[in-house]
């Protein structure tokens, strides 16, 4: 059973319902009772004394009255009816509903890992806003800054790796604080080699606890891999393991030697293994910011809502409400019966004086001294 308010808009903002008005059957089942059910009836043994007045006048005392047959007042009547209602509405549990509540809640986590090896101070990228030449460092925090305020639903951290891989965010729906953090990432911080295989085992461990029911991780790195204590290959089929998707972006020189020579055929099969895509950037900050931003096409934002409706319980308002009746009617039944109780007493108290007025002299003897005089007379004769 529900009440309901709508408003203009059609959605129902409160409304009052009972949780189990199955309960609201009982509202009867006193009248059912008094109908079907026959009165108690007590019986009890009496003897009949048709001189029962004439005995108790001799005897000086003042009969008080037998069996009484209780009958209910016309109160009783209004009440007993009203105080089982409440009851009744009581056990139904009103339910007081309110206006839904919104929640929402990221349902995709984004990790973001940029390498910050040595290699990435060599200044081999032109600006997109001056067209001057600036390291590589700096035009990725550029480009990843514009990327993380674009994603204000989502949950982002951020992981660094040179010689190993840290967190240098949390994962966290404050992107200040991101933003703040990934400012000051400076180059060589972790070290000056590579450890991409260590970077997405780091990111495996961060995420394991995530409630989210998509994992992102976008993988930035200019070299190969050198330092790591598990190949990249090796994290990669882990990564899979947790549903764990990889974008990787290659943004070194293909045309370098040893360590600082980025392994694009690497990149492509740790993406290829998750999932994920590989891209690609050299020289222009306007081609990273592309990248970043068919990855902001290729992974929408995506928001989980949950909608919540507070309940209010209201039983004990009914509840209350009878007894607070009840209370309050015993208590001046209580009071009535006092005033009845002390006005039938001075009553009495007026009857017994008005009698021994009118008796005479000997009728005012006690029992003993009657006896003793009669025993003084007789032996006298």
């Amino acid at each position: 059973m529900r009440c309901c308010s709508a408003p203009a808009n059609g959605y129902v903002n409160t409304m009052w319902k009972f949780e189990l008005p199955w309960m609201l059957v009982l509202l009867p089942l006193p009248v059912l009772v008094a109908w079907l059910v026959p009165p108690y009836r007590a019986t009890a043994l009496a003897i009949r004394t048709p001189f029962f007045h004439e005995v108790a006048e001799a005897a000086g005392e003042r009969p008080s009255p037998g069996g009484v047959r209780l009958r209910r007042n016309g109160l009783q009547w209004l009440l007993l009816p009203l105080v089982w209602a409440l009851v009744v509405i009581a056990a139904a549990r009103p339910v007081h509903v309110e206006a839904p509540i919104t929640h929402e809640s990221p349902a995709r986590d984004l990790m973001l890992a940029i390498d910050l090896s040595q290699s990435m101070s060599t200044p081999d990228f032109v600006s997109a806003a001056t067209g001057e030449r600036t390291d590589r460092l700096t035009a990725v925090k550029r480009v990843v800054a514009d990327f993380v305020a674009k994603r204000r639903g989502e949950r982002i951290g951020l992981v660094v790796f040179g010689d190993a891989a840290y967190p240098q965010a949390p994962l966290t729906l404050d992107h200040d604080s991101v933003l703040i953090l990934l400012g000051q990432m400076q180059i060589g911080m972790a070290g000056p080699r590579t450890a991409i295989g260590d970077a997405i085992g780091l990111t495996v461990k961060l995420l394991t606890d995530s409630p989210a029911p998509e994992k992102v991780l976008i993988l930035l790195t200019d070299g190969n891999d050198t330092a790591s204590k598990i190949p990249p290959d090796q994290a990669a089929r882990i990564a899979k393991q947790h549903h764990l998707v990889i974008h990787t972006i290659g943004i070194g020189d293909v045309n370098a030697t040893g360590e600082d020579r980025v392994d694009l055929a690497a990149l492509q099969r740790i993406s290829s293994a998750t999932g994920g895509r590989s891209y690609q950037a050299f020289g222009r900050e306007q081609d990273l910011a592309d990248v970043y931003t068919q990855l902001d096409r290729l992974t929408p934002e995506r928001i989980k809502r949950e909608i919540y409706r507070p309940q209010t319980e209201y039983f004990w308002v009914p509840l209350g409400l009878a007894l607070l009746i009840v209370t309050v009617y015993h208590l001046c039944a209580l009071l009535v019966a006092v005033l009845r109780g002390a006005r039938r007493g001075g009553v009495r108290e007026g009857d017994d004086n008005s009698r021994s007025e009118v008796l005479t002299p000997e009728a005012r003897r006690s029992p003993e001294a009657t006896r003793t005089a009669t025993a003084e007379a007789a032996h006298g004769n």
